[in-house]
């Protein structure tokens, strides 16, 4: 690498998704409007969860800090993918490239541990609703949050450090459109095989660390549900837990398929990469505002209030004018 003596490789190029012209020019018009949608709608979702006081419970808190971890993970893959679908020769720096795993990985592990704790809101609220509100305290929920930050702060050092310590000697092409460590280490001329198995143990506990809670929270989440006798009350129960299960299942899906298969640069690697970084966090917004009635009134309320808002304003700037020209 660029800071090591006996490693002569100081740049990456990406192979990219096309070298088609046209074909280049339709995904970058298509992932410009996700990133788009995805900026606009996880601000939404963070500002109508700021606003709106019905919103101030331990679930929304958790999806807006939800929200903000989709806004980040977009924001550090998208970009450059839309930059090199302009741009004839596809490069980054090494440094570059370690920072976006980086990111990548604190971004993502962070959020499998906020999906993870979502779950357990879930199971409180359903299994046990009297206890509610001292099962998750406002105190509780804080400390979960930056529990989540820290441990996949220190995963992520841990897997940078193992890319760190790679050589590149020769080969630079990855296969990929972004810096992913299963597409560096066919890339080393340096002896990988205990790097992987750290690699595969790492996605491992925190796959498993995460998931196992989702799966035993559900598990009793369904009971629970099962064991209504209110029709209604089941249907209300379900409705509150349908959103965060679809996002568990597009996240973890494809995140595990991308770090558990061999790296190939097959369609499978790369499809699987866009699904959890770039339409996981537009979508995630989309699910929750689309499948929970009270997000839906929350971004009427907002709405009006904005345009109640903006009618004053206006108002009073005509009122201005009109004395002003008296």
């Amino acid at each position: 690498m660029a800071w090591r003596n006996h490693s002569t490789i100081t740049e990456f190029i990406f192979i990219g998704l096309s070298d088609n012209a046209q074909i280049k020019a339709l995904l970058f018009v298509l992932f410009l409007g996700i990133f788009i949608l995805t900026v606009i709608g996880n601000l939404t979702m963070l500002l109508v969860i700021r606003v709106d006081s019905h919103l101030h419970t331990p679930m929304y808190f958790f999806l807006s800090n939800l929200s903000f971890l989709d806004l980040c993970f977009s924001s550090v893959t998208v970009p450059k993918l839309l930059e090199d679908l302009l741009s004839e020769r596809k490069a980054i720096s090494v440094e570059a490239c370690l920072t976006q795993v980086f990111f990548v990985f604190i971004t993502a592990g962070t959020e499998a541990f906020l999906l993870s704790m979502m779950a357990y809101d879930r199971y409180a609220a359903i299994c046990y609703p009297l206890l509610y509100g001292q099962m998750m305290s406002n105190e509780l929920c804080v400390k979960l949050v930056l529990l989540s930050w820290g441990l996949a702060s220190i995963n992520s050092v841990v897997i940078v450090l193992l890319a760190v310590n790679l050589d590149f000697c020769e080969a630079q092409t990855i296969h990929h459109y972004t810096c992913e460590l299963p597409s560096l280490f066919p890339l080393s001329c340096s002896d990988v095989s205990i790097n992987i198995n750290i690699l595969i143990c790492s996605t491992l506990l925190h796959g498993l660390g995460t998931f196992l809670p989702i799966f035993f929270s559900y598990v009793r989440i369904v009971s629970t549900i099962l064991s209504m006798s209110s029709t209604t009350g089941r249907s209300k129960a379900f409705n509150t837990c349908s959103s965060h299960l679809i996002a568990v299942i597009l996240f973890f899906g494809s995140g595990l398929v991308r770090y558990l298969m061999p790296t190939s640069g097959s369609s499978l690697d790369l499809l699987s990469s866009l699904q959890y970084s770039a339409v996981t966090p537009m979508l995630n917004p989309l699910i929750y505002s689309l499948k929970n009635q009270e997000v839906k009134a929350a971004v009427k309320r907002t709405l009006g209030k904005c345009l109640h808002y903006f009618g004053d304003l206006s108002q009073r700037h005509r009122t201005h004018l009109r004395s002003t020209r008296s």
